[in-house]
């Protein structure tokens, strides 16, 4: 969660690859209890109901300096139906000592009596343990099974793993840590073991139901190195000698009814973060008490967590109007801990040491899972997406609540809108990967969840939540169980009429892998607007099967220039599944309407070209524009050039509502803009309208460019650094001289070095512009250093520099001579990865795939006869040089080289037939708004008379 900001190089990586608003990465890689619902081992192994485990008497023996471990574990049954096996996860790296195995019958007879066993098996491709017996089990009868095993520890690995990490020998009584020494020491090597249990891990550690619905006591004992301490889910009870001077054995408290998944421990001699006295006092009081554990050498970067994490728990236990029951929670700095997400184990949760550095969200989002995942738990992993989702949306409302979310510098739900908009407007979303539809499954759901906080008002939601935790203390949850408690929650308050249910609501949105799209078109003279709603799809072909029968639950809330409210978010009417439903009692002619105004629900609003005009008026005049909040400038903006890309809105009319932008300062205005100029830069790259295009960007961006520039201060906010970077990047693309020049002088300090082949002194943001509009010289000089580039150097520098050699020059000649380089000459220098990735990077704008297709026609025999046996390039090449054509002229390209070349593409074939396709429906697109477009770039550069002696090209 809070994560630092992207760098330049990764914002602008974000823009060439993401054209629908960029994600911010480090945001959105979010935690998850989802157990991998992706993974088809879960649900392969589902352990039949007949017995029903009661508890766990585990011991266990990590060894740190032989990377193994042992243990013995004692499983309670209950035996809910009569069955003669006995079925437990366990995983095939776990080795069970079958001949020491035993299975007793409880209550009969002091210890016992022993169940005389058949056979014991082990599943093959499943980790699976099968006890047969000669007899059934004996319904209503309790056993206990009693099992001893074996394991290894690897690092990296999920289950038990272990570590190590260097610090500088500690100091000793006389001088505090963190004191400097005259003398330097080596750092000293220390070691820890962890466990990493989520989803479905704790079989490669001991036999058990490694399934989250079996909540059920643990009692653990764990043997430890003297030089080193147990951290685990309860309060250690007390130490026992083990006889051997270098080991003792921890015996902890018995936990709470838990998962499987929730159990965890660390071996390690991390120290506590020693906490203030007024911390110390105010312990006493609060419940759970807060431990911080960290290497010494970093302890000084998580000095204010104890803090941190005791403010987020007295919000969220607010929110849930219950207590945390816990006696001790360890928050834990792992040094090297290269898991994507935390182990948020109950009572106890592993970060990485990067992590805890700065913000809330992260610290939120792990203490919800405290409350929803260890203490309340998704019966299975299909339920598991809305546990993530109510974890998402609140670890953000307690983070914006603490400080405003600065962590997410405003960006928050924006950029997980943006993405969901781009991801469900494709023809196909997800591409069907699986665990991407599972994420953007979580996001939608979250973003329905802050869309019922609104609709619902945020007091009704807050104690539909609390009434769903209720009564399930230690037990688990399904999925409907949360939208039941909102309802009755949502009838009770008399925010939802009894016939709807928030069941209802929510199915509408979960259940397809689609978002909505409404239009509203109003009547100014009987003052009522026609509202529909239909599948929203940006990808064309709009050639969706079944899309007519696709409706959903749309609260419409509206805001009125006559009655400029955007603190009342009330819903006026819900679209009940229904296709059409008519507004009344709405503003005069000359006043516009707003549609879901803060983005309130995931979906975009077309309106008529009247209203769309009003409100383009409205936010050109200053003291008129901030009326409208931020959120609701940059939908607006966001959803009149994506309907127009859609071909659902006149460009002239989407071009319209950026003329405010000239004006704008937010960064949360102007962060979707630059996507949306570069996807449409790129898509009329080839058209003779670019250049005009190219002549609107400098006027919009300039002003803003030299503002921040001109105000640039020591330290800033990080969004102006980044705005700043954003506007720069695109006027170097785009010819702004002083950038080129600047670029340039850079550039020359590495052709001047004496030896240019140690090293680059110059920094990435400017070799992309020197290639783009430098000499021949520049470009060359970039060319041999890939050529002469030495072996010692890191790979990656040198992949930067071929991208940015084929991806950025806009003449023609440089390119040519790459592509002789690398393919006719067979230059041993490149690879066939290289190769591949410039034919890539070529397909990125007009200048780059045009050349590519000029080269293959022109050189074709030769080409066929180098790709002979190299399929795959050729493939590649192919699609490259004929996929991304968008105007008649390029289409006319294509097909003369596939009737010129017919029969000679091989297993290329099918990817020309595909890119005519493809280029067809981009003609058809072009033909149709590039004439508007280009007519109202003309009046547009006519009417700001835009002088251009500061830009290139």
């Amino acid at each position: 969660m809070g994560r630092h900001p992207l760098s330049l190089v990764m914002v602008v990586l974000a823009i060439m690859l993401l054209p629908y608003g960029y994600t911010w990465k480090e945001y959105r890689i979010r935690r998850s209890i989802d157990l991998s619902a992706a993974n088809p081992l879960i649900s392969d192994t589902k352990l039949p109901t007949d017995l029903v485990p009661s508890g766990y008497s585990l011991h266990l023996h990590p060894v740190l300096d032989r990377s193994i471990f042992s243990g013995r574990v004692n499983i309670t049954l209950l035996c809910a139906k009569a069955t003669n096996q006995i079925n437990l996860h366990a995983h095939h790296d776990l080795t069970v000592d079958e001949l020491e195995l035993e299975v007793v019958r409880i209550g009969e007879a002091e210890g016992g009596t022993k169940v005389p066993i058949r056979r014991v098996d082990r599943v093959p491709k499943k980790p699976l343990l099968v006890i047969y017996f000669h007899d059934a089990l004996t319904a209503g009868a309790a056993y206990e099974v009693r099992l001893r095993f074996v394991g290894n520890i690897w690092e990296n690995v999920e289950g038990i793993f272990e570590g190590k990490y260097k610090q500088q020998q500690s100091t000793g009584p006389s001088e505090p840590a963190g004191t400097e020494s005259e003398g330097v020491t080596e750092p000293e090597e220390h070691s820890f073991i962890g466990t990493y249990f989520r989803p479905h891990h704790a079989r490669r550690v001991f036999p058990c139901f490694d399934e989250p619905s079996y909540k059920v006591p643990f009692n653990v004992s764990i043997v430890r190195p003297r030089t080193h301490h147990v951290l685990f889910n309860t309060a250690l009870e007390r130490t026992v000698e083990t006889g051997d001077g270098k080991h003792v054995i921890d015996v902890f408290k018995q936990t709470p009814p838990m998962s499987t998944f929730t159990f965890g421990f660390l071996v390690s001699d991390l120290q506590q973060v020693t906490p203030s006295l007024s911390d110390e006092k105010e312990d006493e009081r609060l419940k759970p008490t807060i431990r911080v554990w960290a290497r010494r050498d970093f302890q000084k970067n998580v000095a204010d967590v104890q803090q941190r994490v005791k403010l987020a728990l007295r919000k969220l236990q607010e929110y849930w109007g219950v207590p945390l029951p816990l006696e001790k929670l360890d928050v834990v700095a792992l040094p090297g801990f290269s898991y994507v997400k935390p182990a948020d184990n109950w009572g106890l949760i592993v970060f990485k040491e990067s992590e805890l550095m700065r913000g809330y969200y992260n610290l939120a989002q792990e203490l919800v899972y405290q409350w929803l995942g260890s203490w309340i738990t998704p019966h299975w992993w299909s339920d598991a997406h809305v546990n993530k989702a109510i974890a998402g949306f609140l670890s953000a409302d307690t983070a914006i609540k603490i400080d405003g979310g600065d962590e997410f510098e405003g960006k928050y739900p924006m950029t997980i809108l943006y993405s969901i908009y781009y991801e469900f407007s494709k023809r196909y979303p997800h591409s069907r990967i699986t665990a991407m539809k599972q994420e953007t499954t979580c996001s939608k759901t979250e973003l329905v969840l802050r869309m019922l906080n609104y609709t619902l008002g945020e007091a009704t939601f807050r104690r539909g939540l609390q009434r769903f935790i209720q009564h399930r203390e230690y037990k688990t949850f399904y999925g409907e169980d949360v939208w039941e408690a909102l309802t009755k929650q949502a009838h009770l308050d008399q925010r939802l009429c009894e016939s709807v249910t928030v069941n209802d609501v929510v199915n509408s949105w979960i259940t397809k892998d689609r978002i909505p799209m409404v239009r509203v078109v109003r009547s100014y003279a009987n003052r009522t607007a026609t509202v529909t709603q239909r599948l929203y799809l940006r990808e064309r072909p709009h050639d969706v099967p079944e899309q007519d029968k696709m409706l959903w639950w749309i609260p419409l809330v509206v805001v009125r220039q006559d009655r400029l409210n955007f603190g009342n978010v009330s819903t006026i009417r819900w679209m009940k599944q229904v296709r059409e439903v008519t507004l009344d009692e709405l503003p005069g002619p000359d006043e516009f309407i707003i549609v879901n105004p803060e983005e309130i629900g995931p979906f975009p609003v077309n309106y008529d070209e009247r209203n769309w005009n009003l409100l383009a008026t409205f936010l050109q005049k200053e003291e008129s524009r901030t009326m409208i909040p931020v959120y609701t400038r940059a939908k607006l903006l966001h959803d009149a050039w994506n309907l127009a890309y859609a071909g659902d809105l006149s460009f002239g009319t989407a071009f319209n509502m950026t003329l405010f932008m000239k004006y704008e300062r937010n960064h949360l205005v102007w962060n979707p803009v630059f996507t949306l100029i570069d996807h449409i830069g790129r898509h009329i790259d080839m058209s003779a309208v670019h250049k005009k295009f190219e002549m609107y960007v400098r006027t919009l961006l300039t002003p803003l460019y030299e503002e921040l520039v001109g105000n640039q201060q020591e330290s800033e906010e990080m969004w102006k650094a980044n705005l700043r970077s954003l506007a720069k990047n695109f006027l170097c693309r785009a010819g702004y001289k002083p950038c080129i020049e600047e670029a340039q002088r850079a550039f020359k300090k590495w052709m001047d070095s004496p030896d240019p082949d140690a090293g680059n002194p110059v920094a990435n943001q400017f070799i992309c512009p020197v290639f783009k509009w430098g000499t021949r010289e520049e470009w060359e000089f970039g060319l041999q250093r890939v050529i002469n580039f030495p072996e010692s150097r890191v790979k990656s520098e040198r992949t930067y520099l071929l991208k940015t050699l084929a991806g950025c020059p806009s003449q023609p000649f440089k390119i040519d001579r790459l592509l002789n380089i690398m393919v006719l000459e067979d230059n041993g220098n490149f690879t066939d990865n290289d190769i591949s990735l410039i034919f890539k990077m070529l397909s990125g704008g007009s200048s780059g795939y045009s050349t590519l297709f000029n080269f293959l026609k022109n050189n074709w025999d030769a080409i066929k006869l180098r790709f002979k046996d190299r399929e795959s390039l050729w493939d590649n090449m192919i699609n490259s040089a004929t996929g991304l054509f968008t105007t008649q002229e390029g289409y006319d390209m294509v097909s003369q080289l596939y009737v010129q070349h017919q029969g000679e593409f091989g297993t290329a074939e099918h990817i020309i037939e595909k890119s005519l396709k493809n280029i067809k429906e981009e003609t058809k697109w072009s033909d149709e708004n590039l004439p508007v477009i280009e007519q109202w770039l003309d009046h547009f550069l006519a009417s700001n008379g835009v002088a251009d002696q500061k830009f290139l090209g």
